[in-house]
């Protein structure tokens, strides 16, 4: 695998033995606030045990970079590899799934071993390959693996201590989001011919995945995408007009989805006393009806578009309206609120807060190609039956997101950070 990259290539500020330490350090950090029974909880299928996710990425380094690099490495423990292989069928057989919360042992002191043995002979390897751009490349996959991992560990975590009747706090000292927000604005995009993805070289610096390549040119029409995401009291608005009980609105699967799962509200939002309350990785919190409505499923997104009367943007209109920001800011990881927080600037804003649904089905861009190995059913043997999601979240790390990325989920998907921007 080879990184992608775009028009511009600029080199990192910090070197990859300087990454390699900060993204496998916060792993660590993210898992500080856990008591020892947060690590091994399971919560659905599609939750992951915090002890999994610092193990599994820790896997990746020891099966894809150390066992084949360097010289005389031996294995932590010859059953790690079945315990926490994810998906890959051409590495063998792992432990099914569903049952990662049945997994007692290893304990958690010895998954935080098993990561500071594959650490120490990660930072041997990383001595040696001055001369090996391909190793390099592999190295900053296993890094931007992790960072998945991260965002999946805040996701996971969320949802093991929303399913507790306690509604505890990830942590009780997250900053405050705003109360309040700016007013959305329609902003016009001209159509025409457009060239979106990232294009492929071998040597450059900048990353992506290999979902995201190659660069190639679409067509649209004139548009207008919403300044930001569609906001808490604004979907009230649609569940307060029997949104949820009308058919009309939704797609088959999705009216059918709706009524076997019981939705009436977003993932995470419940009634006391008459009032709407949020559970948070902060706790519980009121409701704020300026913040960006989160953990939606693709149905709901495009049940609200057609209740406003409008419709959700395709992929290329979301890239290419992103790709007129110059800068990458917004509310992500580093902020600190983990929580989507009230607009505050008027201009246009893609990235952060909540990954944007699109109409676009998850689907390989014209000449795609997987990479080669194990490491080629990372992206490509999923795409089928997703639909494509953009722009990060409050929870995805700054270096991680960049208007080329493209994350994918299922229709009913919501315990992901997933909200809506609309488009005309």
């Amino acid at each position: 695998m080879v990184p992608r990259t775009g028009t511009t290539l600029t080199k990192p500020a910090i070197s990859l033995r300087e990454q390699f330490e900060q993204v496998r350090q916060l792993s660590e950090t993210l898992c500080a606030p856990l008591s020892i029974e947060d690590y091994v909880v399971q919560s659905m299928p599609d939750v992951s045990p915090p002890k999994w996710h610092l193990a599994h990425t820790t896997w990746f380094f020891e099966t894809f970079l150390l066992t084949p690099h360097l010289k005389g490495y031996e294995v932590f423990h010859p059953k790690f590899g079945y315990l926490f292989n994810s998906y890959y069928e051409a590495v063998g057989d792992r432990h099914p799934r569903i049952q990662r919360g049945l997994l007692t042992r290893p304990t958690v002191a010895e998954v935080y071993q098993y990561r500071a043995y594959v650490d120490e002979s990660m930072r041997s390897l990383l001595h040696q390959i001055d001369d090996a751009p391909e190793i390099q490349a592999l190295i900053t996959l296993g890094l931007h693996h992790e960072q998945q991992h991260q965002e999946l560990l805040l996701t996971d975590i969320k949802h093991i201590l929303a399913c507790n009747p306690l509604r505890p706090a990830y942590r009780d000292n997250l900053p405050e989001p705003y109360e309040h927000g700016t007013p959305t604005q329609w902003l016009k995009f001209l159509g025409g011919l457009h060239t979106i993805g990232h294009a492929e070289n071998t040597f450059a610096f900048d990353f992506a995945f290999d979902n995201e390549a190659p660069r190639h040119s679409v067509y649209t029409q004139d548009y207008c995408l919403a300044s930001g995401p569609v906001t808490n009291g604004e979907y009230l608005e649609f569940i307060e007009a029997s949104g949820y009980q009308n058919p009309k609105y939704w797609l088959s699967e999705g009216w059918s989805t709706l009524q076997n799962e019981g939705w009436t509200a977003p993932l995470y939002w419940e009634q006391i006393d008459g009032n709407w309350w949020n559970m948070t990785l902060g706790g519980l919190r009121s409701l704020n009806m300026h913040e960006p409505v989160c953990h939606v499923s693709f149905f709901e997104a495009d049940a609200y578009a057609r209740w406003a009367g409008k419709r959700l943007p395709t992929e290329a209109e979301w890239e290419i309206a992103a790709a007129t920001i110059p800068s990458l800011k917004g509310n992500l990881l580093e902020q600190g609120y983990l929580h989507p927080t009230a607009s505050i600037a008027p201009d246009f804003q893609p990235y952060g807060n909540v990954w944007e649904w699109t109409q676009s089905a998850y689907l390989p861009y014209p000449g795609f190609k997987a990479d080669a190995g194990a490491v080629g059913e990372y992206n490509g043997k999923f795409m089928c039956n997703q639909m494509v999601l953009r722009g990060g979240s409050c929870i995805t790390p700054q270096s991680h997101i960049r208007a080329t990325y493209r994350n994918f989920f299922p229709t009913a998907t919501r315990w992901q950070f997933s909200g809506i921007r609309l488009a005309q």
